[in-house]
């Protein structure tokens, strides 16, 4: 990375990320600008330990380049992303490498105005892959901005300007100054229990005696609990599926689902599924019912299914029925 002619010296942060810091990350020891950009949305709302175990390496070797990523149909990058959940990153990824075909730009204000990277996102891709001098603002970064500063409650504009005072401490390791924030949030300052002892900002930090208490607890909202009844259409081995249409999974393939339903003899029932999403709690009760192939427009064989993006929820499903 680029450094100014006049570099000032490493302040406690700095000298902690070169101690202590996640070096191993893949990510981290690549320059390649796209391996950084995927790595920064798919971190997005996942932890690092699921994106390295089961989807990182995957994608990659599915689609090695931003090229081989524009070409690729929606079904594939969906299936690629299938378990990996906010199904919305995935489609504006595509999205975006179809717009850029070959490089992304290397401003953080060109990134910015690419489908799915927020400010954040933007920043971080501009520092860490185009040594941009940009502070960062993520969920663990903020945490740590809201102690060390004793501030319960800011809205982002507030917590940004935080990001920028204390970045401006660090302003020639601005790569170092972001990847250690992240670390802390991550390793130290964690939202139960932080380590206050072995963090680097101990000596400055203005809520390190009451950690726990910044930022403000948010008033949990009870989940919104829904009841559906989710029906397998079969015909010889093959399966009816309908493709979402609405933004939460759209793209993906599902059963059929239905708030009301005739519970006559010709449909079996299979079982019960419990399903969490963020702010819903599912209920469903799954039934199987014996088709003509002229009813639906889409079936699908068992081989066929494993190869198109299907939710959590209707794996769930499929799961009931091969084993009644």
């Amino acid at each position: 990375m680029k450094r100014t002619n006049s570099i000032k010296s490493k302040t406690p942060l700095i000298l902690w990320y070169e101690e202590h810091g996640r070096h191993d990350l893949p990510w981290r020891k690549t320059a390649d600008s796209y391996h950084i950009y995927l790595s920064e949305i798919m971190l997005q709302q996942t932890q690092v330990k699921t994106v390295l175990e089961r989807f990182y390496f995957q994608f990659l070797e599915r689609f090695p380049s931003i090229e081989s990523l524009a070409n690729a149909t929606e079904d594939d990058v969906l299936k690629s992303w299938e378990g990996l959940g906010y199904y919305t990153r995935a489609r504006n990824l595509h999205k975006t490498a179809q717009l850029i075909q070959t490089a992304l730009p290397r401003s953080a204000e060109e990134l910015h105005s690419l489908p799915g990277i927020g400010p954040s996102t933007a920043n971080a891709i501009a520092c860490f892959a185009f040594g941009a001098t940009v502070p960062i603002l993520d969920g663990n970064v903020k945490r740590v901005l809201y102690r060390f500063y004793k501030t319960k409650v800011a809205n982002d504009k507030e917590l940004w300007v935080l990001s920028h005072r204390l970045f401006k401490q660090n302003i020639d390791y601005a790569y170092e100054h972001n990847q250690a924030l992240m670390d802390i949030g991550s390793q130290v300052c964690t939202i139960r229990n932080p380590k206050c002892d072995l963090c680097p900002l101990e000596l400055t930090c203005q809520g390190k005696d009451t950690a726990t208490e910044f930022p403000a607890k948010k008033i949990k909202k009870k989940k919104e609990i829904r009841h559906r009844y989710l029906v397998i259409y079969e015909n010889k081995n093959t399966f009816a599926l309908f493709q979402n249409e609405e933004n939460l999974l759209k793209g993906l393939w599902s059963f059929k689902q239905f708030e009301e339903l005739n519970l006559d003899d010709s449909k079996k029932f299979l079982g019960d599924i419990k399903h969490e999403y963020t702010h819903i709690s599912l209920r469903a009760k799954v039934y199987l019912v014996k088709a003509k192939k002229s009813q639906f427009k889409n079936w699908f064989t068992r081989d066929e299914i494993s190869q198109i993006a299907l939710s959590k929820l209707d794996h769930k499903a499929l799961f009931i029925y091969h084993t009644k």
